[in-house]
């Protein structure tokens, strides 16, 4: 019997989902735009678009988005294939001269960050119109990527001797854009090296974005603010910033108990019943990618009523709290983050990021896609948002 589509509410398979809305991401991309000032954009959809599906993503924003980043050639590739159209920018570059050919005919940018992909360069063979446009990654600190700001002047210059560059770029990332070191530090080594360059800088991640406007440049890489979710969760909510929450990830509850006081429940008995409680066990586990160490206490929603998690997550299955909530049972909706939930909220009772939950959801989870998909046939503006005055 082959699988059917996900366009019901639930599937007619195990019950869970991820509900992607695309007014949500729309939302986000203009709440963004306001942020960034003049700036461009380029929307990073790289790890799956954070697990939000890369093509679906991608074509939620087609009408909108600047340009898009990521990291794999073969994303890059599918991208273009589903037609979009936009400038793709290869946030790691390319891992062989091979990839070089691809990367021209597919109209891609290139990040070039090391001495090696400069060699490269010179040394492969392109049709004599081949264009591809580049940005030099600086390491000005986060020390992962990039040429030393000492030797960038001169491979500015292997660049520009290059007969296939294509607009030629310089870029930074930052380490602590949300902590409390900034970006002070980092823009210093990094100030000398755009003194009468008149090519295109791109500096921001979602965070410098949120919090330093002297970062935004030509362009800017917003990610999880695309989403819905806080860069910065020490300095403001995504209800603070004025976003909202592109994938509501839910399940259904496939059993009930009623357990007397002391009673435990699940693997290593974690947890003891209080009193007499009904427990609700969901079809959704670790497999499915919720956190295995998740503590009890971290909240759900049940039918849109907040609860709690209790007892360890295992591998399918995970059991809540339902004795304060007599009207639901067997078929509810148990919400794990989303619209009643914050991904910040579940990162924190995790002890882990929210962009981590979100880009460890599995395969396995079906996705239903609910708003404007085609946002060329939305003609609403985006909506009044908070002020930011806390989080400058």
């Amino acid at each position: 019997m082959s699988r059917p589509s996900h366009t019901a509410p639930f599937p007619l398979f195990r019950p869970i989902h991820a509900r992607i809305d695309f007014d949500a991401l729309r939302h986000n991309y203009l709440r963004t735009r306001e942020l960034a000032g003049g700036a461009k954009m380029w929307a990073v959809i790289k790890a799956n678009a954070y697990g939000h599906g890369i093509t679906r993503i991608a074509r939620g924003l087609s009408t909108l988005a600047d340009g898009f980043a990521l990291l794999d050639l073969e994303d890059a590739v599918r991208l273009r294939e589903a037609g979009i159209r936009q400038p793709i920018l290869l946030l790691e570059g390319f891992f062989s001269p091979n990839d070089l050919p691809e990367i021209a005919a597919r109209r891609l940018s290139v990040v070039v960050h090391t001495m090696e992909q400069l060699d490269w360069l010179e040394a492969v063979a392109l049709p004599v119109d081949a264009r591809i446009p580049l940005f030099l990654k600086v390491n000005t600190g986060m020390n992962r990527l990039g040429i030393t700001p000492e030797r960038t002047l001169a491979a500015l210059d292997r660049l520009r001797a290059w007969p296939h560059a294509g607009s030629i770029g310089l870029m930074t990332h930052f380490a602590d854009a949300d902590g409390e070191r900034g970006v002070d530090a980092q823009l210093a080594r990094f100030a000398p090296l755009v003194r009468g360059f008149d090519g295109p800088v791109s500096l921001a991640n979602s965070a410098a974005l949120l919090r330093f406007p002297q970062t935004h440049a030509t362009w800017v890489r917003p990610g999880i603010l695309l989403y819905g979710a806080s860069p910065a969760t020490a300095y403001a909510s995504a209800a603070d910033i004025g976003l909202k929450p592109v994938m509501r990830f839910e399940a259904r509850i496939i059993s009930v108990q009623h357990l007397q006081p002391g009673e435990r429940i699940g693997y290593g008995g974690t947890f003891a019943a209080e009193r007499a409680m009904r427990i609700g066990t969901i079809a959704c586990g670790y497999a499915d990618g919720y956190p295995r160490h998740a503590p009890s206490g971290t909240p759900v929603a049940v039918d849109g009523v907040r609860s709690r998690l209790v007892g360890r997550v295992s591998m399918d299955m995970i059991a809540v709290d339902l004795t304060d909530l007599p009207a639901t049972g067997l078929g509810s909706v148990v919400e794990l983050w989303g619209e009643h939930v914050a991904l910040d909220e579940v990162a924190a009772a995790a002890g882990t990021v929210n962009y981590e939950l979100v880009c460890a959801l599995a395969l396995r989870v079906p996705a239903v896609e609910v708003g404007v998909a085609d946002l060329s046939e939305a003609a609403d503006e985006p909506g009044q948002a908070p002020p930011l005055a806390a989080v400058r």
